[in-house]
């Protein structure tokens, strides 16, 4: 049975190189990225490896909607030009990398539910944004806390369960990523109204139910509700165009 290890190569790169004094120390970004994927290949006994980068092309969510990450931090520079040398250095290590072709997300989602539906998967990533997949052979692991994401605990910081993650970035959005949600709604509206109506196609079927100023808000909001669910909302059926045996563990990298 194949056990996959999908690092979320930005994810975990920018961390690294976001502690250091000196950010043109790319040569200690590379080292410490190596021994991180050594350690988590220690960790978990992978079968195969895949390292997932951002690509440069526009992503679909920043063309549906012109603010998504906007005031993200750019990439510092010298990291930038170093990325090369970093993927060059692991492929020397036998850990392979995979671009692609704008937001990494998506292609990990999709590979990560492919191969899951026969094996099992861990995604090293802090971005919480993986915790909507479905959790069965799925494992989510923060490399910097040195442990399982804690979905339980996620969902009761929340105020939601896993299946509303989606309604509930429909409604309050998600600061993060600057996906707008609906003005005026909250997360502990989000969490109260999703609590008592269960799901968003039952709250707007229920808004005469509401308070008339609340009601509003979300009858208002409702096209912004529907494209933030969009822009949350992980695809899980991009093309990947790859064969998993070019991303087995051999033993010397190990």
């Amino acid at each position: 049975m194949n056990n996959l290890l999908i690092i979320d190569g930005l994810n975990l790169v920018r961390r690294i190189h976001a502690a250091l004094p000196d950010e043109n120390d790319i040569t200690t970004v590379t080292n410490k990225t190596l021994s991180a994927c050594h350690s988590l290949i220690g960790t978990h006994s992978p079968s195969h490896v895949i390292v997932v980068w951002d690509g440069d092309a526009e992503s679909w969510r920043k063309k549906l909607y012109a603010d998504y990450k906007k005031g993200r931090k750019a990439m510092p520079e010298a990291l930038a030009k170093g990325l090369r040398d970093i993927k060059t250095s692991l492929a020397e290590q036998h850990i392979h990398s995979l671009d692609a072709a704008s937001e990494a997300d998506d292609v990990i989602a999709t590979l990560a539910l492919k191969v899951a539906e026969k094996g099992k998967v861990v995604i090293v990533s802090t971005d919480k944004g993986f915790s909507q997949l479905p959790q069965n052979n799925l494992l989510l692991w923060d490399y910097f806390k040195k442990a399982e994401f804690d979905l339980l605990a996620y969902e009761q910081k929340l105020g939601v369960q896993q299946h509303q993650l989606l309604d509930f970035i429909a409604l309050a959005g998600d600061s993060g990523n600057k996906i707008p949600g609906i003005n005026g709604i909250g997360p502990k509206s989000a969490a109260d109204l999703l609590s008592k109506f269960r799901n968003l196609a039952n709250l707007y079927r229920s808004l005469d139910n509401l308070g008339a100023k609340q009601a509003k808000k979300l009858a208002d909001g409702k096209d912004m509700a529907r494209l933030s669910y969009k822009l949350g909302q992980l695809q899980t059926n991009i093309p990947l165009n790859i064969n998993l045996k070019q991303f087995r563990l051999s033993q010397t990298s190990k």
